[in-house]
């Protein structure tokens, strides 16, 4: 199977929230998994893979865009394992992978976007964030007291402060895009129900004790909550040079299909090549080559 075959059933126009609309979460259904088998979608994930790694190579050699890959979603939606399998074949010298915990002393002396841009990846690389600034309009969102604490003038804790970080945000990505370094957003979309399920899993079997704590169940008394806060994040930060891409994440193997599509056609897009050399250098390996065939 040709991987292009795959497009035509994967409908990946209904994953895609489109600037200045406004969508409900409801509307993307979690357990979304077209027509597809487990064992058809793992074969078409392996050659998106071997995809993904020629296109890296050449991203990499060229040396003239980075592409940044945001991964959101709640607990237990599988952005770790996605990480894993969709970049299992990805050369690691070209790629780096962050992961935004709690802020620090230092970063809440500094502007919400400055440890984001400490961590952006440079040309010829890809680099995921595993969460990202947009904690910064969900978790700081749905628990005021963290907002409280950080180190903001007085008045810009206002009403406003929501949207003006959605404009911010907005720009900072346009910033990015025209530095050539190209955003691609995903929302790994779980039910509550199937979160239930792998927080039990991870509760039941001792290997996977170490992935849960009691604040992992706490933080579901805020579902609705994060709901709210996330489709407002999809309805003013989906744009055309960065839209939001909603993931059916119930079932992983097709979450993890889905995300190396979008990766893939992304950077199908970008028209990348290998460097071509000039005449002088091309006329320098001839004759670098004569040497090493003339050697005793």
């Amino acid at each position: 199977m040709a991987y292009e075959d795959f497009v035509s059933r994967l409908n990946p126009e209904s994953m895609i929230v489109r600037p200045g609309s406004k969508i409900k979460i409801k509307d993307f259904d979690p357990g979304y998994k077209g027509d597809f088998q487990k064992g058809e979608a793992l074969e078409i994930l392996q050659l998106g893979i071997k995809e993904l790694a020629k296109y890296q190579d050449m991203l990499y050699a060229q040396d003239t865009y980075a592409l940044l890959i945001i991964l959101q979603a709640l607990d237990a939606a599988g952005k770790d394992s996605t990480i894993k399998h969709v970049m299992s074949g990805i050369n690691p010298q070209g790629c780096q992978v962050f992961s935004f915990k709690a802020p620090s002393a230092e970063e809440l002396d500094h502007d919400y976007l400055w440890r984001s841009y400490k961590a952006l990846p440079e040309r010829g690389r890809i680099g995921i964030f595993n969460r990202s600034y947009y904690e910064e309009v969900l978790v700081v969102r749905v628990h005021p007291e963290l907002l409280a604490k950080q180190q903001l003038p007085a008045d810009k804790k206002n009403k406003y402060i929501w949207k003006q970080r959605f404009e911010e945000i907005n720009n900072f990505e346009k910033y990015l895009v025209n530095n050539g370094i190209v955003v691609l957003k995903f929302f790994l979309n779980v039910s509550k129900e199937e979160q239930k399920r792998r927080f039990l899993k991870r509760i039941e079997l001792p290997e996977k004790n170490w992935k849960f704590s009691t604040s992992d169940a706490r933080e579901r008394q805020f579902w609705d909550d994060y709901m709210e806060a996330y489709e407002d994040v999809f309805n003013y930060t989906s744009t055309e040079l960065a839209p939001w891409h909603i993931i059916p994440a119930d079932h992983k193997w097709f979450t993890r299909t889905a995300v190396a599509y979008f990766i893939y056609e992304k950077m199908k897009s970008l028209n990348l090549a290998y460097p071509k050399v000039s005449e002088e250098h091309y006329a320098e390996l001839l004759k670098a080559k004569e040497m090493l065939e003339t050697e005793d």
